[in-house]
């Protein structure tokens, strides 16, 4: 037989049986369908994270209080950063183009009738700079006005929606901070959040020594952000902070560091090993349900051989081999896998779209993985077909018939 009236033949027992046909299709769309879904999910997640590492700065170290150690024991109590060790990074830290000390405090705000408890950062103006910072409108505060301890407010993206006003609007405009009124001179550009990593655009920044002596009452800093003179330096800037450091804290030399040095690309880099592990965990999941799909396409098969024995014997009787018996019963199997691979990209993709419609989740369908799926589906149709299809090739003619 050509191969050209093989195929014809195959798709002609597909079309004779067609709710038959989509039953047994099912299991494969289904499978596809929650690979591309799942595969998506977790390709836009990592997306979203090398996004959010660019926007928060990849250069950049966060420094933490830590716990103290005696005598390699550990003591249960914090090691507070303080004004003096940010002072001793910004004077004597190599490698580095900035610092940054925040003082941070959850407290009320209030505006009108309208209250929320946001993250409140004593900083310095260079916070905007070393963080990747955009102002969308106003300014940020100055030096001057920080040794002046103004009572000035730069508020993050989310705090006007917060407040039920129009970013542009609140410059000039009143608010309370702990009950003190702060006049607002800007608001910066959205960052976005990144799971496990906070909101910084549910924030207001004011004045560091206004938040020191009016605000909090303390010169003990939550964190130090530190800029990196470049990528290839991180390493060298992380020796040279914890150079600085340890000789602020009077640490002896083996004894313990009581604070943590974090790379953000690190801490980022973790988060996206994470959603790449629990991705390959839930299209493996996905891919149980294409065997399933693919038992299903063996059983039907087998029914089909044997609904059509008497087909078979008359091929036979007129001239057509074994090999040539063999290749419809795969064609047919093959076509099956492969129309229920295409239905489950549409699938997958629609279930893509509706996620990110209805969540906000971030999806990504790479080429390659619907490749892959298609061609995983079709080497579905082979396996499972070549017992079925061996089976009608080997059925002695004079029995059939």
């Amino acid at each position: 037989m050509l191969l050209s009236e093989i195929f014809q033949v195959a798709l002609q027992a597909i079309r004779a049986n067609k709710l038959r046909s989509f039953l047994t299709m099912l299991g494969i769309i289904i499978g596809v369908g929650a690979v591309i879904t799942m595969v998506a999910l977790g390709t836009g997640a990592q997306k979203a994270v090398q996004a959010r590492l660019q926007a928060l700065g990849p250069t950049l170290l966060s420094v933490f209080p830590g716990a103290s150690f005696r005598g390699g024991i550990f003591m249960d109590m914090r090691v507070s950063l303080t004004m003096d060790d940010y002072e001793a990074l910004a004077r004597d830290a190599r490698y580095v183009k900035g610092v940054v000390p925040e003082l941070t405090r959850n407290l009320q705000i209030k505006r009108g009738n309208l209250n929320q408890n946001v993250s409140v950062v004593g900083t310095t103006p260079n916070y905007t700079t070393v963080k990747n910072y955009t102002i969308v409108a106003g300014r940020m505060f100055t030096a001057g006005e920080d040794e002046g301890r103004r009572r000035f407010a730069v508020l993050g993206s989310a705090i006007p929606d917060m407040l039920n006003a129009n970013p542009a609007a609140m410059i000039g405009q009143e608010i309370q901070v702990r009950g003190i009124p702060f006049e607002i001179i800007g608001v910066l550009g959205p960052k976005g959040s990144a799971g496990g990593f906070g909101n910084p655009d549910e924030q207001i920044l004011i004045p560091l020594q206004t938040a020191r002596y009016r605000i909090m009452g303390t010169d003990r800093l939550r964190s130090i952000t530190v800029d990196a003179e470049s990528v290839p330096r991180m390493t060298l800037a992380m020796i040279e902070i914890e150079r600085v450091l340890r000789r602020e804290h009077k640490i002896r030399p083996g004894a313990e560091n009581d604070f943590q040095i974090r790379n953000q690309s690190d801490i980022l880099s973790t988060f996206q090993d994470t959603t790449k592990t629990f991705t390959y965990l839930l299209a493996g999941i996905a891919l149980v349900s294409l065997f399933v799909g693919g038992i299903g396409i063996m059983n039907i098969m087998l029914v089909s051989v044997t609904e059509r024995t008497r087909e078979i014997g008359i091929r036979m009787a007129i001239g057509a081999r074994g090999s040539d018996v063999m290749v419809q019963f795969l064609v047919e199997s093959v076509v099956l896998s492969l129309i229920g691979g295409l239905a489950g990209v549409a699938l997958g993709f629609g279930g893509a779209a509706l996620l990110s419609h209805f969540t906000g989740w971030s999806t990504s369908v790479p080429p390659a993985t619907v490749a892959l799926a298609l061609g995983f589906s079709g080497a579905i149709g082979v396996f499972f077909g070549f017992h079925p299809a061996r089976k009608a090739a080997g059925l002695n003619p004079i029995q059939t018939l």
